[in-house]
């Protein structure tokens, strides 16, 4: 993969040459990615995959008219054909008031070394060991009868990124992931789990087989499930799905929603939606998280943000373009691939931790719900209406006591997010991560 050094020079070429041709405003990126992935199933090598991918990404502003083109052609001749392709774009779209480059004051000076890119790329070898490490605890799991696999991957993305304004800057990050699949049971009983663990540095992942024998000690916790009666009772939400509530609230805030008109949330700013003490973070700034980026897709400087604090809603998520519409700054929540323009997105986005262990938490539920997994989804942005599928353990007298599937929980956010109490157990694992969540009086539909 070419140094970022190159690239840069390359996208100046690029905005030299769409400036030459009458462009106003100009900005440019280059994403260089390549991939390493492994797979073992039933004991055997399923296969190894490479792949290599560099994407070249131009928008010009004529005016208030605004055109992205993009190209896999690194070529200076693709570059003129890019040039010629987005001017005439760019004089026949409409006009937008709101578009263009961010504010140049807001463009980052500095780019701080967030740590995540590793240096080595693994060999192929060590990925089919790790795989290999990963199906051979789960299938020695009691109770395992079957295997989908187990993958080990490897993956760095380079970005490059420059503009009319002067602003020019890359960042490199990689990430390794270890993932297992398995079936317990027979016949008709069976019954499948998963686990999987992704970092960006090869040191801080975790042992594959760690991964694999959590998987089939899952899939086997899940045989003989039972549907429950439905009624109002206390959810539990395991961090593999309450991460899910976080990327509804963010879609929620973002300023392209908010501007829309198409969220519940939409008249809400600094009022109260959660309890007293509930803090949830945007921190693009995290060393090594698995969301973290020096500058936004705008080239703004990155900044930590408490979206909400002790409760209260206190920022949207914008991107520059979201921001004009609503007389606001952008908050350097742009995301951008090179071939769409810039858009709202939020980085690390996490809800701190509470006081109680996740034990204490299930210990004072006499009866209630614990979710290990959810499927589908019907969720009513204009509302907050909220329905999923889901599966998981029946909770007694403060234990997980059988399995139970085939259940809906359902709600409106609004009510939800009151009454929804953070454990202590956070883990930064997904990028978008909350501990396990607890939230009264949900819904519960099953028999």
């Amino acid at each position: 993969m070419p140094e970022n050094g190159s690239d840069l020079d390359r996208l100046d070429s690029l905005i030299a040459k769409a400036r030459a041709a009458g462009a106003d405003a100009v900005d440019a990126m280059m994403v260089r990615s390549a991939s390493l992935d492994a797979s073992w199933r039933m004991g055997k090598n399923e296969g190894v995959e490479r792949s290599e991918a560099s994407d070249l990404g131009l928008r010009v502003l004529v005016g208030k008219r605004q055109a992205v083109v993009s190209s896999t052609d690194p070529s200076d001749n693709a570059a003129d054909e890019m040039v010629e392709r987005v001017m005439a774009m760019a004089r026949a779209v409409p006009e937008d008031p709101f578009c263009g480059l961010a504010d140049s004051n807001r463009l980052a000076k500095e780019i701080p070394d967030l740590n995540l890119a590793a240096d080595d790329e693994p060999g192929s070898d060590t990925l089919l060991e790790f795989a290999s490490e990963a199906e051979d605890a789960a299938r020695g799991v009691s109770g395992v009868t079957n295997t989908e696999g187990a993958e080990a991957s490897w993956g760095k993305t380079s970005v490059a990124l420059a503009n009319s304004d002067g602003f020019a800057g890359a960042y490199s990050g990689t990430r390794f992931g270890v993932v297992a699949s398995v079936v317990a049971g027979h016949d008709t009983g069976m019954e499948r789990d998963y686990d999987y663990h992704s970092t960006r540095h090869l040191e801080d992942l975790e042992a594959p087989a760690d991964v694999g024998r959590r998987a089939g000690e899952r899939a086997v916790k899940r045989l003989n499930p039972r549907k429950q009666k439905s009624g109002q009772v206390p959810v539990v939400f395991d961090p593999r799905v309450s991460g899910g509530f976080l990327r509804l609230l963010a879609m929620s805030i973002s300023g392209s929603a908010i501007v829309r008109g198409t969220s519940f949330l939409q008249d809400k700013m600094g009022e109260k939606l959660f309890a007293d003490g509930i803090n949830i973070v945007d921190d693009p700034l995290r060393e090594r998280g698995l969301s973290s980026r020096p500058f936004d897709g705008e080239a703004v400087a990155c900044e930590r943000h408490t979206v909400i604090d002790n409760g209260r809603l206190a920022t949207w998520i914008l991107d520059s373009r979201s921001a004009r519409q609503l007389e606001l700054s952008t908050t350097g929540n742009a995301a951008r691939g090179p071939s769409s323009p810039p858009s709202p997105s939020p980085s690390n986005f996490y809800m701190e931790a509470g006081p109680d262990t996740p034990e204490q938490m299930i210990g004072a539920i006499d009866s209630g719900f614990y979710v290990t997994e959810m499927m589908g989804m019907s969720f009513n942005s204009t509302t907050g209406d909220y329905s999923r599928g889901a599966a998981g353990f029946w909770i007694e007298n403060g234990e997980l006591t059988y399995p139970v599937s085939e259940m809906t929980v359902a709600g409106n956010l609004l009510d939800m997010f009151p009454r929804m109490t953070p454990a202590s157990n956070l883990e930064f694992r997904y990028g978008l991560d909350a501990p396990t969540l607890r939230v009264d009086g949900m819904t519960v539909a099953g028999l």
